[in-house]
């Protein structure tokens, strides 16, 4: 598929397969810029769900213009193929880097790491979104520390509480549960209505993550890993990393609250929070600046 053309875009390099879709490195023939292409495999393009699984990815990120989401320029919805264009940033998730053991680099910028995420998510939030996948496989950060939130395909609109909406829900009965199990929040597994404070939940399983090197929860199997995100007591991240401050370990147990209504309830408290914490002990900076 390299050199070919579709709509406007030559595919340059494949950087990554899932199981529907490719991402491409691609170039705008008129203009020469770079971008990136996620276009769905052949095979999906067939299936009309699948078409609107991604569309739906696309017209929710199109409706982002902010520095740490990704930027979405252009889509396309043919007979052939089915794809939305973005800007090119290549860097590794937070996700590949943990895999690849590079616990030095995350260190150094987990401070502004979790702010950049927090400061996009609550962008997300304020525009009237849940993410639903938030995890380190939908942060990019590059190699200068920039950070990008990615992924919309899971995104549902806030639910209001007024009783029209109530009346609604009622009648079409609980939601499908989607998400990603390691980091789900209790309300998002029992498949109710959901506002930012469930991807504050996720948030958190993803900064215990970053800063302990494995998950929140493990179980034997789904059921078990699920049953302990709504009922089992999170051990503190200082057990698995002792360096880690009080302040930034009561935080990550503070998002993961299992009463939604204990967690900090906006992006933005969890920013005045980061703001006002160190995430290490010995962190050099810090200490060097009197923090």
């Amino acid at each position: 598929m390299a050199d070919e053309v579709i709509g406007g875009y030559r595919l340059v390099r494949c950087m990554m397969t899932g199981q529907s879709s490719q991402v491409w490195e691609c170039v705008e023939i008129t203009s020469h810029r770079h971008f990136a292409m996620k276009l769905l495999l052949p095979e999906k393009a067939k299936q009309p769900i699948q078409r609107k699984l991604l569309m739906h990815e696309a017209a929710v990120g199109k409706e982002m213009t902010h520095p740490n989401v990704i930027r979405i320029h252009n889509v396309g919805n043919d007979k052939e193929h089915c794809y939305y264009v973005m800007e090119f940033f290549p860097a590794g998730s937070l996700k590949t880097r943990l895999n690849m053991r590079q616990f030095d680099f995350i260190r150094e910028r987990a401070h502004s790491i979790f702010k950049q995420a927090a400061i996009g998510l609550a962008y997300i939030t304020a525009s009237g979104w849940v993410h639903r996948d938030v995890k380190p496989d939908n942060l990019l950060v590059n190699s200068a520390g920039d950070l990008r939130i990615i992924d919309f395909a899971l995104a549902q609109r806030i639910q209001t509480s007024s009783m029209f909406s109530r009346m609604i829900r009622r009648l079409r009965g609980k939601q499908q549960v989607q998400g990603t199990k390691s980091y789900m929040s209790p309300e998002q597994i029992r498949g109710e209505p959901l506002d930012g404070r469930a991807d504050i939940y996720s948030f958190g399983a993803s900064c215990y993550e970053l800063v302990t090197h494995r998950q929140v929860f493990r179980g034997q199997t789904s059921q078990d890993l699920l049953q302990k995100h709504i009922s089992e007591k999170p051990v503190s991240p200082q057990y698995y990393n002792p360096d880690l401050t009080d302040e930034c370990a009561n935080l990550i147990l503070r998002m993961l609250a299992k009463k939604r209504e204990e967690r900090p309830q906006t992006f933005h408290d969890v920013l005045m929070a980061l703001n006002q914490l160190r995430v290490y002990k010995s962190d050099p900076v810090k200490q060097a600046s009197g923090e």
